[in-house]
């Protein structure tokens, strides 16, 4: 807390970058099977057909396991991984920037409204940063059907850095960025409904405890109110997500805009599948979001409070106590 004003002073980078990234692994390391799942739900191609219907969550990662084993459920783990921890530092320290430059100059008082655009910028900044090439990539290792427990059974990318420099060499260094305006609009609606989902019911809860109004809340709380504030941007922007799984996965062809692309996918979807194509996945990606938010606010917030409470600083390009 500022002794002059009693704000309290925001989280320090460092802070940001451990807190963030251990928060972010963790959230990888419980929730990736159901976000391969997810991916293989939009990939499907199946198209309308009278009394037949969709596969399902359960089915799609069930065939998933029968056919290339429990670990192709965790295809497409390093990369998310490699971009985790700068994704989190980047999410977590642009939020707090961008919320700190819309606050009330005189009072420091924070709106919903600021919370909302700081939330959507920050979603933004990681989009552009991280987010869009790291899916780029996991999207690419999750689309491949082959076994693991088969070695003849050879995929084309054999890992996440040989997928990264395949794709650069083949396609270009600008393939990893195709999408970005979906992605950022995603990732910037999503971190928009979270963050402002989240403080609202953080503060009503210190409200009505009034022994947490200058500490945190306990990790069970924590978790409750990060598993309602991340189911909010999945439903928001479903088809989005949807269509830049789609565009990510194919190549693009010559002469061909990335406006006319996404029109042309969006536009076969519709006509080929129908509306419901456009929520496909949705069950895992709720069931991967959610709870992927409820750990990361509540590892963030303890690893946050631990390294605030040691007094930890970053000096001269080293850690301090």
């Amino acid at each position: 807390m500022s002794a002059k004003d009693g704000r309290k002073k925001p989280a320090s980078p460092a802070v940001n970058l451990i807190a963030g990234g251990g928060a972010g692994m963790m959230e990888a390391l419980v929730c990736h099977p159901l976000d391969t799942i997810k991916v293989r739900m939009q990939l499907s191609r199946r198209a309308k057909a009278p009394g037949v219907k969709p596969r399902g969550f359960v089915a799609t990662g069930a065939e998933i396991v029968r056919k290339e084993t429990a670990m192709g459920l965790y295809k497409g783990l390093g990369a998310v991984l490699g971009g985790i921890i700068p994704k989190m530092a980047i999410r977590f320290t642009s939020y707090e920037w961008y919320k700190q430059m819309l606050a009330d100059k005189e009072t420091g008082r924070v709106t919903s409204k600021a919370t909302f655009l700081a939330g959507l910028a920050a979603g933004v900044t990681e989009a552009v940063a991280v987010v869009n090439p790291m899916e780029v990539v996991k999207i690419r290792l999750q689309a491949q059907h082959h076994s693991l427990a088969d070695p003849l059974d050879a995929p084309k990318y054999r890992s996440a850095p040989h997928a990264l420099f395949t794709i650069v060499r083949e396609e270009g260094f600008s393939v990893l960025y195709r999408g970005v305006s979906l992605t950022a609009l995603r990732q910037g609606t999503n971190q928009a409904a979270n963050f402002t989902a989240y403080t609202e019911l953080k503060a009503l809860l210190q409200r009505m405890q009034p022994e947490y109004a200058d500490k945190a809340l306990p990790s069970y709380q924590t978790t409750c109110i990060g598993l309602i504030s991340g189911a909010m941007g999945p439903f928001s922007n479903a088809p989005i997500d949807t269509i830049k799984t789609r565009l990510q996965k194919t190549r693009a062809e010559p002469g061909q805009s990335a406006v006319s692309r996404i029109t042309a996918i969006a536009s076969e979807m519709f006509k080929q599948e129908g509306a419901r194509a456009f929520y496909k996945g949705i069950t895992p990606r709720v069931m991967r979001v959610a709870p992927g938010q409820a750990v990361t606010f509540t590892v963030y917030e303890y690893l946050k409070g631990k390294l605030e409470r040691s007094n930890w600083a970053f000096v001269g390009g080293t850690f301090e106590e």
